[in-house]
């Protein structure tokens, strides 16, 4: 009896050893370059996160699978394990051509550290011309991101009419609309608009339409700093009913930057905005947005008090009108109430000058300082510095929420000099409105700041973890994720992104930039 229980126990270890060896010889065997395991994976489509294992061969994604459930070859092993891998983060909405294009700046550390793998510029109307030059600099250079380009209106009106303040002709019009086609030729993504700011202020809802829909012909986006975020000339809603018209107009997709509700004249006014946005989209026109996380925006000094008219001419004409005795009382009046929506004068901090005293101070330090009324002031300063940029403290936290939630409203920076917007954005996020305050969660964060941008923006094979992706990916553990950026100390880079992977290089590793300039200039199709 017992060498019968004695030959059947032998017989199951046997049946279950010989299995388990069928078993392992039925795994398929893969091959890759690189491979990560341990982590949750959340792959850009808002879908909840899962334990799954990546493979990257050269610079593209090449295996996806469960844990175990593949033998993996590969010439590199990372374990994860305790974080999350996510596709990198798309930024819509920068302003760093000029970093882009610096031996100090190019590798493009204050974004790879906020997990930002692809950012685009020539945002707000201003863009750098030709196109093609640009793109092919930055390919030629290296850049430490993806980079891809928008053709600036403001920039195309300059080319073909100058700073003139007027409507352009038809030959005028037929001249922009060959040279946005040039563009969009060129790899161009879209065109953007700064109705706000001169030129693109002096340019009839008509004229935008015309270009518009040279750039619906070649698939391309139009994203709009619209003609008013506040109460400055037709008023937020009335701006927003025109963005929505070019896009019913000229048949091309619109997307609003940095949406907002800019001063207390329009505070409140997120629930009209996103009513009128939804009835769009309900009937076919794809409308979306980006904001970033902040309750103050930046601008130049110019553009956020001296009023419109002013500036027809450009900068030389504006100084002369600064003179004429004839002018004072207007210009003076535009200032003073253009302060007001603005906030008052100790709302508007300046971030970057010239004179780097300025930096931090309030324009209200500044004119009790030079001991002179505030449109003085604002002009003696413009007549030295035309360009000097200030913070300023306009929005409410409601409004911001509010569009946040919103599923067609992604994550933008909005990247210049001297907000720390430019440095913490996409981890602000993380770290304040997903973690602290629960606003929205984390996948929501991961897809409105890769997979809903690349969609939006038709940024080809990246965005999600999928295979035959580009392998541009992170890892972090979101408890661990900070913006180290603030109003004070506007240039300090973030924390908590371990590792960053773009065109499966890795360029951030433990956190710490390993000198790997792997972005490519992209180039829309």
């Amino acid at each position: 009896m017992n060498n019968s229980l004695l030959s059947l126990d032998r017989v199951l270890h046997l049946a279950v050893f010989s299995y388990l060896i069928l078993m392992v010889s039925c795994k398929p065997r893969v091959e890759v370059d690189v491979f990560i395991h341990g982590g949750l994976v959340l792959d850009g489509s808002e879908a909840p996160a899962k334990r799954m294992d990546i493979g990257i061969t050269g610079e593209r994604i090449s295996y996806i699978g469960a844990p175990g459930s593949a033998t993996i070859i590969a010439k590199e092993s990372i374990d994860i394990n305790g974080l999350y891998l996510a596709p990198g983060f798309i930024d819509p909405h920068t302003h760093v051509d000029r970093e882009l294009s610096e031996e100090a700046t190019k590798s493009n550390t204050r974004y790879l550290k906020q997990g930002v793998t692809t950012v685009f510029a020539g945002n707000d109307g201003g863009s750098p011309m030709p196109i093609k030059r640009k793109l092919d600099d930055w390919e030629r250079t290296g850049i430490g991101t993806n980079a891809a380009l928008l053709v600036g209106h403001g920039s195309v009106r300059r080319v073909v009419m100058g700073m003139k303040g007027e409507e352009a002709n038809e030959q005028e019009l037929e001249e922009m609309k060959e040279v946005v086609a040039k563009a969009m030729k060129e790899g161009a993504f879209g065109i953007s608009t700064g109705l706000f700011y001169a030129p693109g202020s002096f340019a009839s809802m008509g004229e935008v339409v015309a270009l518009s829909t040279v750039v619906a012909e070649h698939n391309g986006i139009y994203d709009t700093h619209m003609r008013d975020e506040g109460s400055y000339n037709i008023g937020l809603l009335n701006a927003v009913r025109e963005t929505i018209s070019i896009g019913e107009e000229s048949g091309v997709d619109v997307h609003i930057s940095h949406i907002k509700c800019l001063g207390t004249d329009v505070w409140d006014e997120s629930p009209e905005v996103i009513r009128i946005i939804e009835a769009a989209r309900s009937k076919g026109i794809k409308v979306t947005a980006n904001q970033y996380p902040y309750l103050a925006s930046r601008t130049t000094l110019k553009a956020a008090l001296v009023p419109r008219w002013a500036e027809d001419g450009g900068y030389e004409e504006m100084l002369r009108r600064f003179d004429e005795p004839s002018l004072r009382d207007t210009l003076y009046n535009g200032i003073l109430e253009n302060l007001r929506k603005r906030g008052g004068p100790e709302s508007l901090i300046f971030s970057d000058a010239r004179d780097q005293e300025l930096i931090g101070q309030s324009l209200g330090e500044m004119a009790s300082k030079m001991n002179q009324d505030i449109p003085g002031t604002v002009m003696d300063i413009l007549r030295k510095d035309g360009s000097i940029q200030v913070i300023s403290y306009n929005m409410k936290e409601s409004d911001l929420d509010r569009f946040m939630q919103q599923p067609w409203v992604m994550t933008g920076s909005d990247g210049g000099a001297g907000h720390p917007r430019q440095f913490g954005t996409f981890p602000r996020k993380i770290h304040e409105y997903v973690m602290n305050r629960k606003v929205i969660d984390l996948p929501m964060m991961v897809h409105r700041s890769s997979g809903l941008t690349a969609s939006t923006f038709h940024v080809a094979e990246r965005g999600f973890i999928k295979v035959g992706y580009y392998a541009d990916l992170i890892a972090f553990d979101p408890k661990k994720v900070r913006d180290m950026a603030t109003f004070d100390a506007p240039y300090e880079e973030a924390e908590g992104m371990s590792f960053v992977w773009v065109n499966g290089r890795l360029a951030i590793d433990h956190g710490e930039y390993t000198g790997a300039l792997a972005g490519k200039a992209l180039k829309h199709k």
